[in-house]
């Protein structure tokens, strides 16, 4: 048994400019007992990609308020399957329509939270859905 926390990468794909949302659950998650990585704004799905790897994370965290999710978060997935980050689990935030929710869940998005969703919420279903990390 590892004592190393579950460590997520959260990262906002895209051009959008809007972050609060995404710092405010990085506090959050660490407030909760996570490792937290925030790679800031404006990243390619190839740089979201390559920090997870680097990072060594166990999560990717995506938040996304510009529309763009359904080319963007697909994108990301598979390039972390293409780098063998088939283990990560990949979840969304942001203004997604339930109506898209199916295909990303196809693409290989594991939960999409949306507005109103607490961070408690959020920490529960990692926990939840993250095997232990391993030292």
């Amino acid at each position: 048994m590892s004592d190393r926390p579950i460590k997520i990468l959260i990262a906002k794909p895209g051009l959008d400019g809007h972050d609060r949302g995404a710092k405010v659950l990085a506090r959050g998650l660490r407030d909760e007992g996570f490792e937290v990585v925030y790679t800031g704004l404006r990243q390619t799905p190839e740089m979201i990609a390559t920090a997870a790897l680097q990072e060594d994370v166990d999560v990717v965290g995506l938040s996304i308020l510009s529309g763009a999710h359904m080319t963007l978060l697909p994108k990301v997935t598979r390039l972390l399957r293409e780098r063998g980050l088939d283990d990560v689990l990949v979840t969304a935030g942001g203004i997604i329509p339930d109506d898209d929710i199916p295909a990303l869940q196809e693409a290989g998005v594991a939960a999409v939270f949306g507005p109103g969703t607490t961070i408690a919420e959020v920490a529960a279903y990692i926990r939840s859905h993250v095997r232990p990390p391993e030292a």
